[in-house]
């Protein structure tokens, strides 16, 4: 079964603790207990807006699973006792798991992810979408808002064209020269483009690393972005540059 979960509103802006990293503990626990095997986490962020109530960057973490069917109930209510634990003071965490095989209007889902990076949406809204298609959404304190996000971050997750993955891949020091075949031999990069052309580079192309080398999930692939260097080769783009995904 192949699974969608995604979190958000979780943290504060005190807290150094953020929604990527309680992401990453869920994902975690998963796979060490043998509920599934996970795939890496995406951050997907959302429409930022004096009317949308937000607790830190209004940006939702989601991730997929592969899990047998008889684990479901027993990841969500580990994800939702983890919410209640873990979250920050003053957030109001919110929780969307998705069966993708079951979803009879997976572009209603999507196209919900699309509305919230550019519209004031309630929770109503969100509920109202998740009875419809049947996918489990819940809150865990606060004011729940954060459903809004849960419930977006897995239809922008399942559209495969948005958002960054979480954190930095171990390829080198920076400043290091890698091969694009170097690169695609990672098991976490399936392609590398130039960020404004979008054009695909060839094996024996340059690059140089940066500072924190990120991919974004494009195509439903995780697509490392360079820009070209004055000196010749490439360069990764930095964490700045990527802001826009």
């Amino acid at each position: 079964m192949h699974v969608l979960l995604c979190i958000d509103d979780t943290d504060n802006l005190e807290c150094g603790f953020g929604t990527g990293k309680l992401a990453a503990q869920i994902s975690q626990t998963i796979e060490e207990r043998s509920w599934g095997s996970c795939q890496p986490i995406s951050r997907h962020q959302l429409l930022v807006h004096p009317d949308v109530p937000y607790t830190s960057h209004n940006s939702a973490m989601c991730f997929a699973v592969n899990i047998a069917t008889d684990y479901l109930q027993q990841i969500i209510s580990f994800a939702g006792d983890f919410l209640t634990d873990h979250s920050a003071t003053g957030s109001d965490p919110g929780l969307c798991v998705v069966e993708v095989e079951k979803l009879a209007a997976p572009g209603r889902l999507i196209d919900f992810g699309y509305r919230a990076k550019r519209e004031v949406l309630c929770k109503d809204d969100a509920y109202r979408l998740a009875s419809e298609l049947k996918v489990h959404l819940s809150e865990y304190g606060g004011t729940g808002q954060g459903v809004v996000g849960a419930l977006a971050g897995t239809g922008l997750r399942l559209g495969g064209n948005d958002g960054r993955f979480r954190g930095k891949l171990p390829l080198g020091s920076p400043g290091e020269v890698l091969s694009v075949k170097q690169l695609l031999d990672h098991p976490l990069i399936d392609r590398v483009e130039a960020l404004h052309s979008g054009q695909l580079l060839e094996e024996n192309d340059q690059v140089t690393l940066g500072e924190k080398v990120k991919t974004i999930l494009r195509d439903h692939q995780a697509v490392l972005l360079v820009t070209p260097r004055q000196k010749g080769g490439w360069e990764t783009c930095p964490k700045e540059q990527l802001k826009i995904f």
